[in-house]
């Protein structure tokens, strides 16, 4: 499907969810030889098996049924008596196809747009970049916990808030609704993601996911570390991403799920080595710097983890930037805030608009790794299929 059908699809995901009547279809589906029955019978197990689980699983997997699985699918609705959805996306994909139409330019004039990282989002590849065009873009949830229980035995984050409020304004700059979420226990950040999770996506773009804690290692299978709530109970990362995987999360399929974790990694820390050609930036740690580290936590037993795990689809369409490497301690100023979200923010408000997430990551990586007497070095696993391109 090309990316015209692709968009048309999405911006009419909701109405079609709402509307669509699925049972009527799976004939003509078949017919038209759209999917085969082993694909149909997947659509209907889809989700609780209901009518709108099916319909969105439907709009889903047809993404994927080749270029003419728009044209197909409409003729499917006009087999089936659904012809106000089939004049929905018939009359908008003329309007769409009118539109790309009077901004092509000639193959001459596309070629230095393809070349240059800095040129406006449709003279980009669109095979190789996210559709990130929706306003709102998406849902950004800022989780920030700053004051944790007597308890837990650990200290209050001071300078979170200014990382949040930060964060806040760069993210809604980007065309995200933004919410926040102040000192979670373990059992409020899970609720709080879950329902976030468990929101129709359909019309947006992308998610992000901020979460401002304590830190730890933590035994893992994919991703690593776990974030402290404010009872001093552990979350791990690997369980917050793996909500909003195609299973947990099936409105977000084929689209960027973006994870931003300002907490410690471990209780290391880092020196570092001598580098001849090093130009040491902030050389003094000073008196306001604190870390977000915490104790290791092994997971208790054998729980049922293995067999969640296990039955987990391979992770896609996500990426996780962690403020410091595993194991090793992040740095936060309790005046200015930490050194990865304050980096983060500016590097994103000189160059979003023209670079896409990944060689934005790359800036706060080298930015933050040299700063301070002690070190940090952000990182990131990236499960990401195209490259992305904030909408600025």
């Amino acid at each position: 499907m090309d990316d015209a059908d692709r968009q048309l699809l999405r911006r009419c995901r909701l109405r079609l969810v709402s509307e669509l009547q699925v049972a009527e279809l799976w004939d003509s589906l078949l017919g038209r030889g759209l999917f085969t029955p082993d694909m149909i019978e997947d659509i209907q197990r889809a989700g609780s098996g209901s009518r709108r689980d099916q319909a969105r699983q439907l709009i889903t997997d047809l993404e994927t049924r080749g270029s003419q699985a728009l044209p197909l699918f409409i003729s499917c609705l006009q087999d089936t008596g659904q012809d106000v959805l089939a004049s929905l996306l018939s009359t908008s994909c003329g309007a769409v196809q009118r539109d790309l139409e009077a901004i092509r330019l000639p193959d001459y004039e596309l070629e230095p747009l393809r070349l240059n990282p800095g040129t406006p989002k449709w003279g980009r590849n669109a095979d190789l970049a996210y559709v990130m065009d929706a306003d709102p873009c998406g849902y950004c949830l800022i989780i920030n916990n700053v004051n944790f229980c007597l308890k837990s035995n650990l200290s209050t984050r001071t300078g979170s808030n200014i990382d949040c409020d930060k964060l806040q304004k760069r993210f809604r700059l980007l065309h995200f609704t933004v919410e926040v979420k102040c000192d979670l226990s373990a059992k409020e950040m899970l609720l709080a993601l879950m329902e976030l999770a468990q929101r129709d996506h359909g019309a947006l773009d992308c998610c992000v996911v901020v979460i401002l804690s304590h830190g730890c290692q933590a035994t893992h299978r994919q991703f690593p570390g776990a974030v402290y709530g404010t009872d001093g109970c552990p979350v791990a990362i690997e369980r917050i991403v793996n909500l909003f995987n195609g299973t947990g999360c099936p409105s977000l399929g084929g689209k960027p799920k973006l994870f931003f974790i300002q907490a410690c990694g471990g209780e290391q820390k880092d020196r570092g080595f001598a580098v001849a050609s090093a130009s040491l930036k902030d050389s003094a740690s000073g008196s306001n710097t604190e870390s977000d580290a915490a104790p290791f936590q092994e997971s208790p037993g054998d729980s049922d983890q293995p067999d969640a795990v296990a039955s987990l689809p391979t992770p896609s369409d996500i990426f996780v930037s962690y403020s410091t490497f595993p194991g090793f301690v992040s740095w936060r100023d309790t005046k200015n805030g930490s050194w990865y979200v304050e980096t983060l923010d500016h590097i994103f408000k000189q160059w979003a608009a023209s670079e896409d997430l990944q060689i934005l990551l790359l800036r706060v990586a080298n930015a933050v790794s040299e700063k301070g007497i002690y070190k940090q070095m952000p990182g990131c696993f990236n499960f990401l299929r195209k490259r992305l391109f904030f909408k600025t």
